[in-house]
């Protein structure tokens, strides 16, 4: 039985995604600059440990954060308040002010727009989808996989995979680093990003991108 969240998921992929609005959507050029900044920012999460400026600490959290801060200005103040380095910095995007707008609005299903959307937000309303095939991933695509009452997005960091596991303590972050052959051999075979896998709904690419 197909769960009410993966049906959800399969209509969207026949109809073909959402596409961001008129003005809004990034070109290449500034496409491939978001790409190289949402990594760099979900990596220095891994390296660092989650910002005290990340609230909601989870899968979709991470990509929300990350997307935020890649739209930012990244100036000598943003480098030292987020403890970045300024070597090998990714181009700036330099956009325009209704590409600015895209911080913190995110579609909901109710036609409305704002700071906050879950992992199936994400994907429903606010990604198009790529492929299934793994080796079609670029650089800031996200996984998506769902378990029937749980949904759950992981990030292709171009060399390996980066997600939140949903939950932290003390010990840890909850933050994850795996190689593709890592997950692809995942012991539990839900989580493993294969044609034919039900559970692996496939790559995704935020909508405001043109590449």
């Amino acid at each position: 039985m197909v769960s009410a969240g993966r049906a959800l998921i399969l209509a969207l992929l026949l109809a073909g995604g959402f596409p961001a609005g008129a003005g809004t959507m990034l070109d290449e050029t500034q496409s491939a600059a978001f790409r190289a900044w949402f990594v760099r920012i979900v990596g220095e999460q891994l390296r660092q440990g989650p910002s005290p400026r990340w609230v909601h600490q989870d899968c979709a959290g991470l990509a929300r954060f990350a997307v935020n801060e890649a739209l930012r200005t990244h100036d000598h103040r943003w480098l030292k308040a987020n403890g970045v380095s300024n070597r090998y910095l990714p181009p700036e995007l330099h956009l325009t002010p209704e590409q600015q707008g895209l911080r913190n609005r995110w579609k909901r299903w109710d036609g409305g727009s704002g700071p906050f959307v879950t992992a199936m937000g994400l994907i429903q309303d606010n990604s198009v989808f790529v492929s299934k095939d793994f080796n079609q991933a670029s650089p800031g695509d996200l996984l998506f996989f769902d378990q029937g009452d749980d949904q759950h997005l992981m990030i292709w960091m171009g060399g390996y995979i980066a997600y939140h596991r949903g939950s932290a303590s003390k010990t840890d972050n909850g933050l994850r680093a795996v190689s593709v052959n890592q997950l692809l051999n995942w012991k539990d075979t839900r989580w493993q990003p294969k044609l034919d896998n039900p559970n692996f709904i496939g790559l995704f690419r935020f909508s405001f991108l043109s590449r």
